[in-house]
């Protein structure tokens, strides 16, 4: 699916302003990430130095205009050195873009530009109930590989986390 407008390129620092805001939405508004503090600029520098334009490790943005809409990133699945060649994924979108087609677009390109590097497995955790990520992660191939009940404590509640993962 193309957006009219959309441009996804990757991340940079001149996005870590808009980057920040739009997760710091989720980390007070949302059970979806297990984040409970906010994030200043500054620290989610440190996020930011983990990602490149090449190689597994990536951070895709969408932006329309000015406007920076959502983002997806592969991350180091564990640190141990035998889980390199399996990452992580997440896409997170501004709150004001879901059900215009982003996030296929941002997951379109980051497994486009994945396919020519050394992954073997994409994993995906996912906070229960999510019904639109699940979907959308069943979309690009995802299975379920089991469920961490009451994982999480957020907001007063204990969160169930499902993880999907396919192969690449």
């Amino acid at each position: 699916m193309t957006v009219t407008g959309l441009v996804v390129r990757p991340g940079e620092a001149a996005d870590l302003p808009a980057l920040t805001a739009l997760y710091n939405h989720y980390v007070e508004h949302s059970h979806v990430t297990f984040d409970t503090q906010r994030f200043s600029v500054e620290q989610r520098g440190s996020w930011l130095s983990h990602y490149l334009p090449t190689g597994r490790h990536r951070l895709l943005v969408a932006v329309d205009g000015r406007d920076l809409l959502g983002y997806a990133t592969s991350s180091r699945f564990r640190d141990k050195s035998a889980y390199d060649t399996s990452v992580e994924v997440t896409v997170y979108l501004r709150q004001d873009a879901a059900g215009r087609g982003i996030a296929t677009t941002l997951y379109t390109e980051l497994f486009a530009a994945l396919a020519d590097e050394d992954v073997h497995r994409v994993y995906a955790g996912i906070a229960l109930p999510n019904d639109a990520s699940m979907a959308l992660h069943r979309r690009f191939g995802f299975t379920e590989v089991g469920t961490y009940r009451e994982v999480g404590r957020k907001f007063g509640s204990y969160w169930d986390v499902t993880w999907l993962e396919k192969p690449l």
